[in-house]
């Protein structure tokens, strides 16, 4: 059975052939892409699968809103539930605990993790075409080792378009929910013109640009189908259990940080996954939390954007690096 053009080579598991880039599949396939293994699933309610978001938008500015607007000091605090999110999907979970790629591990490697995160969402939003190719190259040089093996319970690829489909798809989220629990929700309009600019979120890693949903509602329709995937098994739940806990961090700054961490970290997970991963969260801890982000979001109005916005420094950092020909990943 030879694999499609968005899929890799899982007959040839050590084959790299499907790195290079194949016609892009039919744009007829948006949906197509999200496999399912158990037959089709009921669709899930909106209110399960997002996170609420109060209020309504307060601009900061006259021109519609921007993915890069999103770049905010306070969306890092999202940073473990969308890790947690894009594990929520077999192969992503188990190609993460699996993970041969020690240097990148997550409960090994914390802060080396968030900054080759934050790097690839800094490129992927704010670099040039020559930037994003090279932090493709060293995404894919370190993905080249992520493959299940003969026998594996769930088999997976680090090179599979749909499975990063899905991963660029959970940082959309994170990305749309931290700037509208800052400044509100978002009009359909301003949503779209936020949403717009997203591809680039998916084609920095092996994403074709035609499997992006082109509009905001096409996203929508994706995450509704994407989601009924969502399946944690034992060991996964486990693991994720470690990072919704933030047992990767010393102990020292676990103690003053931890429960404000683990607190946010739950707040932008929706019902959905939360009851995946057998996380309790009530109506008074949703008050809370909603309550933070809106005082968090009138201080942030008075705060110089240099300030709060953490993509330009972190493109800096990158640039840096790239004339340093040291490693992005």
């Amino acid at each position: 059975m030879n694999a499609q053009p968005w899929e890799p080579n899982y007959d040839d598991p050590q084959s790299d052939s499907y790195v290079a880039e194949d016609p892009a599949p039919e744009r007829s396939r948006p949906l197509g892409v999200v496999r399912s293994t158990v037959g089709p699933a009921q669709p899930l309610p909106n209110d399960r699968i997002r996170i609420a978001i109060p209020g309504v938008h307060r601009p900061t500015s006259k021109r519609p809103p921007r993915l890069a607007d999103a770049l905010d000091f306070w969306g890092l605090s999202a940073s473990a539930a969308n890790v947690a999110m894009q594990m929520s999907w077999p192969e992503v979970g188990r190609g993460v605990i699996e993970s041969p790629v020690e240097s990148g591990a997550l409960m090994v490697h914390p802060w080396k993790r968030l900054r080759t995160t934050a790097s690839y969402l800094a490129v992927a939003i704010l670099g040039t075409d020559e930037e994003k190719l090279a932090m493709r190259e060293a995404v894919n040089r370190a993905h080249r080792q992520v493959r299940s093996k003969p026998g594996a319970k769930v088999k997976y690829n680090a090179f599979d378009r749909n499975v990063q489909l899905w991963v660029a798809a959970c940082l959309y989220v994170g990305f749309e929910d931290g700037y509208q629990l800052l400044n509100g929700k978002m009009s359909p309009e301003q949503a779209e013109s936020f949403y717009q600019a997203s591809a680039s979120l998916g084609t920095t890693l092996q994403v074709h640009e035609d499997m992006w949903p082109k509009t905001r509602a096409e996203f929508d329709a994706y995450w509704t189908e994407a989601c009924t995937r969502v399946s944690i098994d034992e060991e996964v739940r486990a693991y994720i259990d470690d990072l919704l806990h933030l047992r990767m961090i010393p102990w020292f700054l676990r103690l003053p940080l931890g429960g404000l961490l683990q607190f946010l970290t739950t707040g932008f997970l929706a019902p959905h996954f939360r009851e995946h991963m057998g996380v309790e969260w009530s109506a008074a801890d949703q008050r809370r939390f909603e309550h933070l982000f809106l005082f968090v979001g009138f201080v942030n109005r008075f705060l110089p954007r240099f300030i709060r916005n953490v993509g330009r420094p972190q493109m800096a950092y990158v640039r840096w690096r790239i004339r340093r020909e040291q490693a992005l990943v």
